[in-house]
């Protein structure tokens, strides 16, 4: 676990020194490569990206349970966090082209594995059909949150369905 905090902390730090200036504030375009900052007012100075696009792949920064109007994580344990931090991902996919059924790969972070069916039970209403491949750990979180989830998505417009029924 040490081994990860450090390596999140080298990430962070090499993230940070990058000059993210008001000129560039929405967008920095590199040829099939796009970071996109957050639209939310509290996080639009954050050291990383909401969203970086890469061709027609999407890559979610880790999301936890704080809504984006009351900057406040929600009453109601894990099952209310993991909700919040589901559609704080909706939103985000949504402003990049994407949608939930479009996610194919969760990594989920919770403090504390007992928490683990009740957070399955608001994931499944999220991805009733499409079930993305999915990593799940503990860990120790930020601002005092229970859950944070990443995904990696596709953008609708550059996605051909093929889905199995």
């Amino acid at each position: 676990m040490k081994v990860y905090h450090s390596l999140c902390l080298v990430f962070m730090t090499l993230l940070s020194s990058c000059d993210n200036t008001d000129e560039q504030n929405k967008v920095i375009e590199k040829p099939n490569l796009i970071f996109h900052t957050s639209t939310v007012e509290r996080k639009k100075n954050a050291p990383f990206s909401d969203a970086v696009e890469v061709g027609n792949t999407l890559y979610l920064a880790g999301q936890v349970g704080i809504n984006p109007n009351t900057s406040k994580l929600p009453e109601g344990g894990i099952k209310a966090e993991t909700r919040q931090a589901l559609e704080n991902i909706k939103a985000v996919l949504q402003e990049h082209g994407s949608d939930l059924e479009h996610v194919v790969k969760c990594t989920v972070i919770l403090t504390s594995t007992d928490d683990f069916t009740d957070f399955n039970t608001i994931f499944r209403e999220y991805f009733p059909k499409n079930k993305p491949a999915r990593t799940t750990f503990a860990g120790d979180l930020l601002v005092g949150a229970k859950i944070e989830i990443d995904v990696i998505a596709v953008k609708v417009d550059g996605f051909k369905d093929a889905r199995v029924n």
